[in-house]
């Protein structure tokens, strides 16, 4: 699949004028000529925990309200005790969803990376180990992540053409990484800020009270930490996605991103 043009980040384009207000400043106080520096600094410091906004790189977290579209997506995925309840509950509300997984997970359970195929989802790439400080590795070390990832999925048969990066954040490294193994970053717009399925409570009301037209929602493939809150957690999904089929067009990941999610061995680059 081509490469996208590549344009000016928001980085790029505020450290060019960060750089030349700071030169012309220096004209008049070398006091002054630091401000700009410094917002630009702390910009930097900031703005990789954004997980909606690419400062450093194109990050799709959303799109322009098409009718009442959302998208839906799982992280951290899969696993044995909670991606079959997942598959079950799309299959009996009749929804698409994208699973951005992880390497090591889909290495030990290819069956259940089958099973997400097979119903019709998505798959992305969402790093080999959810390494929580991946993006303060190296250059070298955060492509050989991201790539591993890639042959593991593409034993299932796939190839995502989508990464989300764990946790959200990205860095300046990513975008070159991104370029080299020909991926989109995808994000999202609504989280209910469950840790994880270790808060739970309200879960549907959460996403529901600041969900928008055009959101991606994101929700974890992942069991609940307490065994004891497995009904819970399923009945809140229940909740969420009856609301939802009432409220909102679910949409594949692909219609709210305009760009392929994966690409198979049988019919190259999936759209649904």
């Amino acid at each position: 699949m081509p490469r996208r043009p590549s344009k000016p980040t928001p980085a790029e384009i505020s450290g060019a004028a960060a750089l030349l207000l700071a030169l012309l400043l220096s004209l008049f106080s070398p006091t002054l000529a630091v401000l700009p520096l410094a917002l630009f600094l702390l910009a930097c410091l900031a703005a990789p925990f954004l997980a909606g906004y690419g400062f450093f790189l194109p990050v799709i977290s959303r799109d322009s309200p098409e009718g009442k579209q959302v998208a839906l997506t799982f992280d951290d995925g899969p696993w044995p005790t909670s991606t079959p309840i997942l598959l079950d509950l799309l299959a009996r509300h009749n929804l698409q969803a994208t699973f951005f997984v992880v390497g090591r997970q889909a290495e030990k359970h290819p069956e259940l990376i089958a099973a997400i195929l097979a119903q019709g989802h998505g798959i992305g790439n969402h790093s080999l180990r959810h390494d929580s400080l991946l993006m303060l590795r190296s250059p070298k070390a955060l492509q050989e992540d991201i790539h591993a990832t890639q042959e593991i999925l593409q034993k299932s048969g796939v190839t995502p053409c989508v990464f989300r990066p764990p946790t959200g954040i990205t860095n300046p490294r990513l975008k070159q990484v991104l370029a080299l193994e020909n991926l989109l970053a995808v994000n999202y717009s609504c989280r209910a800020m469950d840790g994880g399925n270790r808060n739970i409570d309200n879960l549907a009301g959460k996403i529901l009270a600041q969900l928008r037209p055009g959101d991606i929602i994101m929700l974890h493939d992942l069991p609940p930490l307490r065994q004891t809150s497995t009904i819970d957690w399923q009945n809140e999904l229940e909740r969420l996605f009856t609301a939802l089929k009432c409220n909102y067009q679910i949409v594949p990941l692909e219609e709210i991103i305009h760009h392929p999610v994966m690409m198979s061995e049988s019919d190259g680059p999936h759209y649904r």
